[in-house]
Parts: structure tokens; C-alpha cells; sequence
């Protein structure tokens, strides 16, 4: 039933704003995906390329969306975007996947590595504590405790928007500083010269040494350089990506016009920054060697070791802890804004374009975490979100391609910001992504198709959608 409050309140300022893109960005891939990086590409130039251009990438794509955002300034963010640039089945295969896999996807693998990490203090708490198990199909503790943990963030989110900015701000502001003091602490006590003199020594070409001068890493060069490049980028670009949480509500920002995209561009260059840094903090603490085979790819844990000895696991831990509770939180807070405008369109539950006593879209929020936690039972969110780290990049693509469509379509339309560089930057991080996607499609098919695969099945789901609710 519909609540007599039928339009949001904006109460989110700057500080909130910015601190959801940047809660949201920072999971578990900092802690995690460079060792994989590091064995992808070879040597120490070629780890920080990676993170540099992905950096590049996601402040480009951000203030280029700022345009949108200003001219747009309500809830549903990037499906709003779409639906004005191209047509409402463009800004639904976006919403299918959004809700299908992208948003409550990476809300289950960040809260399955919230108590994955929460088991270096609780062990009994961990993946290998099997609670059930019936053939294939198997339920543990760490699932358990990521359901607890969703459905958690999203009753304390459905009790109104002030509850949950506060748990953003705050774990934000915490894993930020505490992401830097590592950077720091990383600098000064476990820098090793020799580990950074070996690990620059070959810094571009794809040979790299340790300590001992033995080479650990083969050379990487020309075209294989290139895919190995490319295909690198995945875990980089996951790992920074949901950036553009904060335009999903956009209808509860102050002053929208400027603050979703000052959100954005000082959202994503504080994380961006911090992401180099933190890899610069790696190549001074361990050898290329030791971040390419750290054990389950914890590169921070190892290095946290040469840094804190014995509990830097524990220090790691906590960190991440932090870090993944906040980020839950931020993805739990902004999906419910894109099923409450796509039920606005005739597109989704007629329930969820509606909003609660509190002003949030309670009905959305309750969805998004049942198929969250079921997906979080599967055991099968890793997957999909290898299959849709391609798509998410085609739906980047047509959003800022909408920016020059929405120049020629809609020239005289109020623009209070217009996307910084244009049309050099948008274009830039087109071509970029572009180039990307076409790698994957060469050298890493079997994550494309299927993400491919999923959005195409929105097609006939759009269609039945809109009959239904046409006849209700």
C-alpha cells in the first residue's frame, strides 16, 4: 500500500554524496586482485599502467556522467540517463541486469568477503564450516553471516535514509583513513630497497627479479602485452567500479544539480588515488614474485605481514571488515532507487515504485535483498559477475555516448554542468572501453557471451513486464 509520503526527502549533502561513491567503490579488490594482475602482466610498470589507466577511466566516466546527473537530477541515475538518450527497453536491458545480477551480484560476493575476513577472528564463521549440505548444494556459516548481513543493511535502510547515510559516512571516513595509514605505515616500516630497486628494474618490459636478482616473471611484450593489459583491466575496473551509486539517488541529494557531480569527481579521485598509492605501498614492501603468488591472492595480508609481523592478518582482517561492511551498506542504500523508477515506467513490481511511512522505497529494498541472499546460497555470484564486468562496460559505453546524442537531440536544454573535456575526455573513455570489450571478446570469451546472454534475456521479461502491468 502506498505511503501518503510520495516523494523523497532530500536530506544527503556533499559529504554524503561523496562518501557513498567512494564506500561504494572500496570492497575487497584492492586487498585482493593485484596479485592476479601481477601474474597477468609481469612486472612492476605494467601493475601500476593498470591501475593508473583504470583510475583515468572511472574519473573521465565520472564527470562525464556529472552532465547527466545535472540534467537529470532524480532517482534511478543511470537507467534514467538511458531512457532519455535512447528508449525505455535500452534503459531496462540496463535495469535487468542491474537487479538480476550487477547490483545484487556484487551485494552477495562483498558480503561472502565480509565473512570470509570476519573469520580470521571467528573461524567457526568461515566457508569451510559447512551447516548443510545436500549433493552439490551446500550452505556455510560465511554464507549464513552475509545473508544476516544484508538482510541487516537493508532493514535499518528501509527505516529511512538517515540511518543509512550515517553507516556510510562513517565506515567510509574509517576505511579511507585506515586504507591510507596502511599506505603509510607500508612506506615507512616495511619499504625495502632492494625489493623496490629489483622490482623497477625492468619496470616496462615485462622481465622483473627479486631480491636475489633471480627472474621470477617472464617477459611480456607487443601484442601479448597488449591482451595481457586488457584483460587485467577487469579486476582493476571491478574493483573501482559502482562509482555511480550516488546518481541512483539522486532524488534525496541537496542541490542535485551540483553535488551529484562534485559526488562523483571527488569521490572517485580520492579512491583512485588511494588505489595507486596502495599498489606503489606493495612494489616498496614485496617482491613482484610475492605479490603475483600471495596465498588466495591477499596481496594486502602478505604485505601486512612485512609490515605488522604476526598481526598483520588480524589488521588486514578488520580492515576489510570495515571496508566490505560499508560497501554493503552504500549498494544496499542506491539499487532500491532504480527498481522504484523502472516500477515507475510500467517496467518492474508495481510495489516497488511505491514508498514507505520512512520515504524509501521499502518494497525495492526488501527485493533486491531476497535475491541477494539467494544468490549469496548459490554459491554462483563469482561467476556471474565475471560474465557481466563485460556488460557493465557496454551499459558505460551508451551512457556517455548518450551525453553527444543528448547534445544534438536536446541542444537547448538547461545544462548546469557540462561533461569537463568534451568531447575529447567522453570520447577518450569510449575508445578505451571499446578497446576493452574487444579484447575480452578475443581473448576471454567465455566472460562475455554469457554476460551478453543475461542481458538479452531482459528482451521478452521488458515485454511481459509492460503487458502485465498494463492490464493492472
Amino acid at each position: 500500500m502506498q505511503s501518503e509520503n510520495t516523494t523523497f526527502k532530500r536530506s544527503l549533502g556533499l559529504l554524503d554524496g561523496t562518501m557513498l561513491v567512494a564506500g561504494s567503490m572500496i570492497g575487497s579488490g584492492i586487498f585482493i586482485v593485484s596479485a592476479d594482475i601481477a601474474r597477468t602482466v609481469g612486472s612492476a610498470g605494467n601493475l601500476l599502467l593498470v591501475w593508473l589507466i583504470s583510475g583515468l577511466m572511472t574519473i573521465i566516466g565520472a564527470v562525464s556522467y556529472g552532465e547527466l546527473s545535472a540534467m537529470f537530477p532524480q532517482a534511478g541515475g543511470q537507467y534514467v540517463y538511458l531512457r532519455e538518450s535512447y528508449n525505455r527497453l535500452i534503459a531496462f536491458l540496463y535495469g535487468w541486469s542491474f537487479f538480476a545480477v550487477i547490483q545484487t551480484g556484487t551485494i552477495a560476493a562483498v558480503g561472502v568477503a565480509f565473512a570470509k575476513f570476519t573469520a580470521y577472528l571467528f573461524p567457526a564463521l568461515g566457508d569451510q564450516n559447512i551447516l548443510f549440505a545436500a549433493g552439490s548444494f551446500h550452505i556455510s556459516a560465511a554464507q549464513l553471516v552475509s545473508i544476516v548481513l544484508i538482510v541487516m543493511l537493508t532493514y535499518l535502510n528501509s527505516r529511512g535514509v538517515k540511518g543509512g547515510k550515517i553507516v556510510q559516512t562513517t565506515f567510509t571516513l574509517a576505511k579511507l583513513l585506515s586504507l591510507a595509514a596502511l599506505v603509510i605505515f607500508g612506506l615507512l616500516l616495511g619499504a625495502k630497497a632492494g625489493v623496490w630497486d629489483a622490482n623497477w628494474e625492468h619496470a616496462w618490459i615485462g622481465g622483473t627479479r627479486d631480491a636475489t636478482g633471480a627472474t621470477v616473471l617472464a617477459s611480456t611484450t607487443g601484442v601479448a602485452l597488449l591482451s595481457a593489459l586488457a584483460v587485467s583491466m577487469v579486476g582493476a575496473l571491478f574493483s573501482s567500479d559502482a562509482w555511480n551509486s550516488v546518481t541512483f539517488i539522486a532524488g534525496e541529494i541537496e542541490n542535485p544539480k551540483r553535488n551529484v557531480g562534485l559526488s562523483l569527481f571527488l569521490g572517485t579521485a580520492i579512491v583512485s588515488a588511494l588505489y595507486v598509492l596502495t599498489n606503489l605501498m606493495y612494489l616498496a614492501v614485496l617482491p613482484m614474485s610475492a605479490i603475483a603468488s600471495a596465498e588466495s591472492d591477499r596481496v594486502a595480508v602478505a604485505a601486512s605481514h612485512v609490515i605488522f609481523g604476526g598481526t598483520g592478518t588480524l589488521v588486514i582482517a578488520v580492515m576489510v571488515m570495515v571496508s566490505t561492511f560499508g560497501c554493503v551498506n552504500g549498494l544496499v542504500l542506491s539499487g532500491a532507487r532504480v527498481y522504484y523508477t523502472m516500477a515507475q515506467d510500467g517496467v518492474f513490481f508495481r510495489k516497488a515504485g511505491n514508498l514507505n511511512a520512512n520515504r524509501v522505497p521499502g518494497y525495492g529494498l526488501w527485493i533486491q535483498c531476497l535475491w541477494a541472499s539467494a544468490l549469496c546460497l548459490t554459491g554462483k555470484y563469482g561467476d556471474l559477475l565475471d560474465y557481466v564486468v563485460f556488460v557493465v562496460l557496454i551499459f558505460y559505453i551508451l551512457t556517455i555516448g548518450g551525453i553527444f546524442i543528448l547534445r544534438a537531440k536536446q541542444p537547448n536544454v538547461d545544462r548546469p554542468y557540462k561533461a569537463f573535456g568534451y568531447p575529447i575526455l567522453p570520447a577518450l573513455y569510449i575508445v578505451l572501453a571499446v578497446a576493452i570489450c574487444v579484447a575480452l571478446l578475443i581473448w576471454k570469451p567465455t566472460f562475455t557471451w554469457p554476460g551478453l546472454i543475461i542481458v538479452l534475456l531482459g528482451i521478452p521479461i521488458f515485454y511481459g513486464m509492460r503487458a502485465i502491468n498494463s492490464q493492472a
